[in-house]
C-alpha cells in the first residue's frame, strides 16, 4: 500500500521496503511491530510527537524497545521541557493516527530528534504513516530523507537507562 512516507521517500529517490503486517487495535506497541514484521525491537523506530508547551512541538523517533526520557530531549532540543502531546491532538497535528505517526508526510514539518543508537544499524524500520504498514531503510537515508523536510534533524541520546545500565 502506498503511503504519504512512501511517496515522499520516492520523490527523493530514497531506497526502502514496504512491510506489511496484520493491527491489532488493542496493541499498537513497537515491540509487538517488530515481532510481527521479523525484526529486533531496538531496529524498530517509534516516531512519538511531543510538545515544549503552547505551538512548540518535535518528533523524537526512539528504538521500540526503549522509553523516551524527556529531560534528555528537552535539552537537546532547547526546551524548559518536553512531554508527550495529548493523544487527541497528534491526528489533528500530524494527519496520522497513533500506531501511525511518521515525520514524512506529515501535515507539518517539525524538528526531528532521533535517537543515536539508530546509526547502529544496516536497516532500521519507521512507520509508513499508516497503521500496518512499515517503512525499511538505512538510517542514512532516514536521516537525509528527514533533512529534505527542512527542519532540524539531529541525533542525540534520547533513551532512559535501563534498570541493568543503572546497576552496572
Amino acid at each position: 500500500m502506498k503511503t504519504n512516507g512512501a511517496r515522499f521517500l520516492e520523490s527523493l529517490g530514497v531506497p526502502f521496503e514496504l512491510r506489511e503486517y496484520e493491527v491489532d487495535p488493542n496493541d499498537l506497541s513497537a515491540i509487538t511491530v517488530a515481532r510481527k514484521i521479523g525484526m529486533p525491537p531496538e531496529q524498530v523506530f517509534k516516531t512519538l510527537l511531543t510538545t515544549g508547551g503552547p505551538g512548540v512541538f518535535v518528533f523524537a523517533v526512539i528504538p521500540g524497545d526503549a522509553e523516551l526520557d524527556f529531560k534528555k530531549l528537552a535539552r537537546v532540543a532547547g526546551l524548559r521541557k518536553a512531554e508527550m502531546v495529548p493523544l487527541k491532538d497528534v491526528q489533528p497535528l500530524t494527519g496520522y493516527l497513533r500506531g501511525g505517526v511518521t515525520v514524512f508526510g506529515a501535515r507539518k514539518s517539525y524538528p526531528v530528534f532521533v535517537d543515536e543508537t539508530a546509526v547502529l544499524f544496516d536497516k532500521i524500520s519507521v512507520s509508513a504513516g499508516t497503521r500496518g504498514t512499515q517503512l525499511i531503510l538505512s538510517p542514512d537515508d532516514y536521516l537525509r530523507a528527514a533533512q529534505a523536510l527542512d527542519v532540524p534533524v539531529e541525533t542525540a541520546d534520547l533513551t532512559k537507562a535501563c534498570a541493568a545500565e543503572v546497576h552496572a
